[in-house]
C-alpha cells in the first residue's frame, strides 16, 4: 500500500479524487487537463523506470567487475543478440505509444469544437485585452461561462507574445500579423492565472491577467452590465463596430453583403468558403485570409475580379481589424 504522503508525488494524489492537483502539476480546470496530465505522468514514470534501471545497472556493474587486484584482467564477455532485440524493441515500443497518445492529446487540444463561444484576445506590452464579438464589449480581464467550450482567437499589436493558462493547460504563441487559436472548457466556476511565456521586453514578467469562470447567471449578468456600460459610453466594438467601419471606410461600395457582384467579391458567407485565385489556386477564407485582404488585397486575388482595391495597411488598429473580421463572419 502507497503511504499517503507520497500520493502527490507519484500523481495519484488529489487527481484520484478528481481535484486534480498533485506535486509536479497544478489543479485540473479544464476538461482537457486530465489527459494531458495522464501523457505527462506517463512519460515522467517510464523516464523514472528507465533512470532507475540504467543507474542501478551501473552501480552493480562498477561493484561486479572492479579490479580486486594489481594487474587482474576483466573476464570475457560475449554479446547476446536477445539482450540488444530486447533493449531495441521495448523502447521502440515505449516510443510509440508516448507518440500516439501525446498525438491525440495534441489534436484533441488544437482543433476547437464547432459549438464553441467566441472571445479576441489582443495582446500588447505588457497587457491583455479580450474582446467579445458578438457581445460588442471588451474587456480587461477575462470572464467566461462554466461548462462551455471557450475558443480564443489571438492576436498580438506589438512582438511576440505567448498565452498559459496552467490550470487549464492550454498554452499558445500570440504573433503579430497573424491569428493563433486555442480554446478550453472549464466546469467549475474559479479564478485562474494567465501568464505570457514568451519574453517581450522590460515589463515581461508583469504582463498577467486572470481567467473568471462564472456561473451561467452570474455570467450573464456580468454581459448585460457590460453592455450597458458600454452602451452608456457609446463605445462600439465587435460586430457593431466592424458595420459602421465597413461603411464609413466605403467597403459597402465595392462589396455587397447580399450576394450581389460588384467591384469586389460579395461578404455574405465569406468566412469559412473556399475561394479560387487568379492563379488557379484555392484557398479557405479564414481571420489570416480576410486580415491579408484587408491590410493587403493584391496579395491574393479572387479569379474574376481587379485587384483595384487599396492597401489599408497601417490606417486600421488591430481593433478595427478584428471587428471588420467579426462582422463579415457574421454575414451568412
Amino acid at each position: 500500500m502507497i503511504p499517503s504522503l507520497l500520493l502527490p508525488l507519484l500523481g495519484l494524489g488529489e487527481a484520484a479524487a478528481g481535484q486534480g492537483k498533485t506535486f509536479w502539476m497544478p489543479p485540473q480546470a479544464s476538461t482537457l487537463a486530465p489527459d494531458v496530465d495522464k501523457v505527462f505522468y506517463f512519460i515522467y514514470w517510464v523516464d523514472i523506470a528507465f533512470f532507475v534501471l540504467m543507474m542501478g545497472a551501473v552501480i552493480f556493474f562498477a561493484f561486479k567487475y572492479k579490479q580486486k587486484k594489481e594487474g587482474e584482467k576483466t573476464s570475457s564477455n560475449k554479446g547476446s543478440h536477445s539482450l540488444e532485440l530486447v533493449w531495441a524493441v521495448v523502447p521502440l515500443i515505449l516510443s510509440v505509444v508516448m507518440f500516439v497518445t501525446g498525438f491525440r492529446v495534441y489534436v484533441e487540444s488544437v482543433i476547437p469544437p464547432a459549438d464553441s463561444y467566441d472571445v479576441r484576445v489582443v495582446a500588447q506590452k505588457w497587457s491583455w485585452a479580450f474582446e467579445y464579438p458578438s457581445e460588442g464589449i471588451e474587456a480587461s480581464e477575462l470572464v467566461v461561462p462554466a461548462d462551455t467550450n471557450v475558443r480564443l482567437t489571438m492576436s498580438s499589436k506589438d512582438v511576440l507574445h505567448s498565452f498559459f493558462v496552467p490550470d487549464f493547460r492550454v498554452k499558445k504563441d500570440v504573433v503579430p500579423g497573424r491569428y493563433t487559436v486555442v480554446w478550453f472548457n472549464a466546469p467549475e466556476p474559479g479564478e485562474h492565472h494567465i501568464f505570457c511565456t514568451e519574453y517581450c521586453g522590460d515589463g515581461h514578467s508583469v504582463m498577467l491577467n486572470t481567467v473568471k469562470v462564472l456561473p451561467q447567471d452570474e455570467y450573464d449578468a456580468w454581459l448585460a452590465s457590460q453592455q450597458a456600460v458600454a452602451e452608456a459610453e457609446g463605445d462600439l466594438t465587435g460586430v457593431a463596430l466592424g458595420e459602421s467601419l465597413f461603411t464609413k471606410k466605403a467597403c459597402v461600395g465595392c462589396h455587397s453583403i447580399d450576394g450581389t457582384k460588384l467591384v469586389g467579391p460579395p461578404m455574405n458567407g465569406l468566412s469559412g468558403r473556399t475561394e479560387e485565385l487568379a492563379d488557379g489556386t484555392t484557398i479557405v477564407a479564414d481571420d489570416d485570409y480576410i486580415r491579408e485582404s484587408i491590410l493587403a488585397p493584391t496579395t491574393k486575388v479572387v479569379a474574376g475580379y481587379a485587384p483595384s482595391m487599396p492597401p489599408f495597411e497601417g490606417q486600421l488598429s488591430e481593433t478595427e481589424i478584428n471587428a471588420l473580421i467579426d462582422y463579415i463572419k457574421s454575414l451568412d
